[in-house]
C-alpha cells in the first residue's frame, strides 16, 4: 500500500458564513472560527485545504464534517456532503450528518447483549434496537482537538472519553480520530481506541454524500460498485438475521457498476418495505487488510469517489428516511434519497452473533481502523 503521508504545512481558515460567529482565534497549532457553544462548551470550526482547491471543514462537536468541497470535471468546486449552516440546526435535530458514531455504529438488537457473562442494557433509541451509541453518542458530544498533535490546514486530531456506564457501555473508551486531507484529494480518517475494562467498540464516520452538490438532486443515477460478494440480511427492524448471503441475482449484486436508483424499488424479501438499501455488505478483500471497498460516479459532475478501508464491512444507506424536512446549507431541503451513505465498520448487531468478527475490545488492546475517502474527475468536456 503506497503511503498517504506527505504535505507541507499550510494554515488555512474560511468562515462557514452564517454558521460562524464571534472573532477568529489563532494559536501556534491551528486556526480556528468559533462555531457556537453547546452545553457551556466552546464548538469550532476547522478547515483543512490542499493545494489543489480540496477543502474539509470540521467541527469538533461530534466531530462532524460540515463541508467536502472537492473540484468538478471543469474545477468548479462542489459541497459534497449534506449539513447545515449552523451549529444550532446540528444539535437541534441531525440524522447522523457527516459525524463520527460510537461507541458502537449500526445497531444492536432489543439494545442487549452479553459479555463476559454479564448482560448489558443500553438505550432503545430506534424502535425496540439500539443505534450508533444511544441518545448521547459520540455524534452529540464535544471533542477534544489536540492543537500540538495536529498539523495546521491538513490534519485535525480529536479526542474523547467516554466513561465507564456511558449510554450504558462497560469500561471507560479513550477513544482518538484524526482526519486528514492529502494532495492526492483524499480525505483520511484514522481512528484508535483502548479501553479499561472489557467492551465493545466499532466506530464509523456518517456522512451522506451526493456527487452532484449537497441538495441538487436526489442520488439514484450515481453509479455504484461495491466490492463484496455478500451481505448480511436483515429482519423487519433492520436487525441482521445472522446468515451471509451471496449477492448475485439479488438487488444487492454492485459487483460491477450499478446506478443506484436501477434496482432499488424492486420487491424483495430483504428490501425492507420497499423502503430501499440500509444494509451490511461483506467485503471481500481480506480481514483487515486496507483495500477497495467501494466505488460512486455521478455522471453530470464527472466526479467519483473510492472507499478504502481496513474494515470488513461496509453499510450502505440511500436515504430512505430523508423527507424534506431537513433543510440544509442555504435552507435547501434534503428530499427522499438526496444522500447516500458508505459506512465501513464491523457488522451490525455483532455482540450478538459469534459467527461475526468480534467488536470486543480488552484492556492492553489497541482499536486501530483507518478508512480513506479518495475523490477523482474525468476530463473536462
Amino acid at each position: 500500500m503506497r503511503t498517504l503521508f506527505s504535505w507541507s504545512v499550510v494554515a488555512v481558515l474560511v468562515a462557514l458564513g452564517t454558521g460562524c460567529t464571534g472573532e477568529t482565534k489563532k494559536t501556534a497549532a491551528l486556526t480556528k472560527e468559533l462555531f457556537g457553544q453547546v452545553g457551556g462548551h466552546e464548538v469550532h470550526l476547522y478547515t483543512l485545504r490542499n493545494t489543489h482547491g480540496m477543502e474539509a471543514r470540521i467541527t469538533n462537536y461530534g466531530g462532524i464534517l460540515v463541508a467536502l468541497n472537492v473540484p468538478d470535471r471543469t474545477g468548479a468546486s462542489r459541497d459534497v456532503v449534506l449539513g447545515y449552516d449552523s451549529l444550532a440546526s446540528y444539535v437541534k435535530d441531525s440524522p447522523y450528518f457527516g459525524s463520527l458514531v460510537g461507541r458502537y455504529a449500526n445497531r444492536i438488537a432489543r439494545g442487549k447483549f452479553t459479555l463476559d457473562g454479564r448482560e448489558y442494557t443500553l438505550a432503545a433509541n430506534d424502535g425496540p434496537n439500539h443505534l450508533h451509541g444511544g441518545v448521547r453518542g459520540f455524534d452529540k458530544v464535544v471533542w477534544d482537538v489536540r492543537e500540538p498533535e495536529s498539523t495546521p490546514g491538513r490534519n485535525l486530531v480529536l479526542r474523547y472519553v467516554s466513561k465507564d456506564g456511558e449510554e450504558g457501555y462497560p469500561g471507560t473508551l479513550s477513544a482518538k480520530v484524526t482526519y486528514t486531507l492529502t494532495d492526492s484529494n483524499e480525505l483520511r480518517i484514522d481512528y484508535e481506541a483502548t479501553t479499561d475494562a472489557p467492551t465493545i467498540c466499532n466506530l464509523t464516520h456518517h456522512s451522506y454524500f451526493n456527487l452532484a452538490g449537497a441538495g441538487e438532486r436526489d442520488i439514484l443515477e450515481h453509479q455504484l460498485m461495491i466490492a463484496a460478494d455478500g451481505f448480511t440480511p436483515i429482519d423487519a427492524t433492520l436487525i441482521p438475521t445472522g446468515e451471509i448471503r451471496p449477492v448475485r441475482l439479488t438487488p444487492f449484486d454492485f459487483t460491477a457498476p450499478e446506478p443506484i436508483g436501477s434496482r432499488i424499488a424492486q420487491r424483495d424479501s430483504q428490501l425492507v418495505c420497499g423502503l430501499g438499501y440500509d444494509h451490511n455488505w461483506v467485503l471481500s478483500k481480506p480481514a483487515g487488510e486496507f483495500g477497495l471497498a467501494a466505488r460512486v460516479t455521478e455522471p453530470s459532475s464527472g466526479m467519483s469517489m473510492e472507499v478504502w478501508t481496513t474494515e470488513p464491512g461496509l453499510q450502505f444507506y440511500s436515504g430512505n428516511f430523508l423527507d424534506g424536512h431537513h433543510l440544509g446549507k442555504g435552507g435547501r431541503p434534503y428530499n427522499h434519497r438526496y444522500g447516500f451513505c458508505l459506512e465501513p465498520q464491523h457488522f451490525p448487531d455483532s455482540p450478538n452473533r459469534p459467527s461475526f468478527p468480534s467488536t470486543v475490545l480488552r484492556p492492553g488492546q489497541v482499536y486501530t481502523t483507518t478508512t480513506v475517502f479518495r475523490f477523482t474527475t474525468d476530463n473536462a468536456r
